[in-house]
């Protein structure tokens, strides 16, 4: 029972799918994120696009840039800016390394997956990654449609 409850609260709010095509993802990290009580509350109704943002390390803190939270309609008078730059939350030591990796050609950090964790706390996972040229693009197109039409003709000779 106890497991149940654990996975009851996890929920996934928004998605940045495109990542994953555009770039080159060569690590992962999770990190929570500074918000307003309008902005958890709608976070909660899945109201949220990370597509168009990013990370940046400045001034020895951790920001997400450009994220999307919709505005919540029962707060009118306590509402939040739906575009606002919100703090992410990392130890000393991961800012550390998260600054010396962007400062590296062509390291950046994109949002991934906006989410509830078990205990219902909103988190983020964040990557370090790397873009992709065209070519590398085409690539991952091919590689990802070659193993599709190999998974059809296993489960049609299979």
């Amino acid at each position: 029972m106890a497991k149940n409850d654990e996975n009851r609260n996890y929920k996934v709010v928004a998605e940045n799918r495109r990542a994953r095509f555009d770039y080159a993802i060569e690590e992962d990290l999770e990190v929570g994120i500074v918000l307003e009580g309008s902005e958890v509350k709608s976070l909660r109704e899945g109201q949220a696009n990370i597509a168009e943002s990013y990370a940046a390390v400045e001034d020895g803190e951790l920001w997400l840039v450009n994220s999307y939270i919709a505005p919540y309609a029962q707060a009118k008078t306590f509402g939040h800016d739906e575009r606002r730059r919100r703090k992410l939350l990392v130890n000393r030591k991961e800012l550390a390394n998260l600054w010396s990796e962007t400062q590296r050609k062509g390291m950046t950090l994109v949002p991934l997956v906006l989410y509830f964790n078990h205990r219902g706390m909103a988190k983020m996972k964040i990557g370090i990654a790397k873009g992709k040229k065209v070519a590398d693009k085409r690539e991952t197109s091919a590689k990802r449609d070659w193993n599709r039409q190999k998974a059809r003709l296993l489960k049609e000779h299979g």
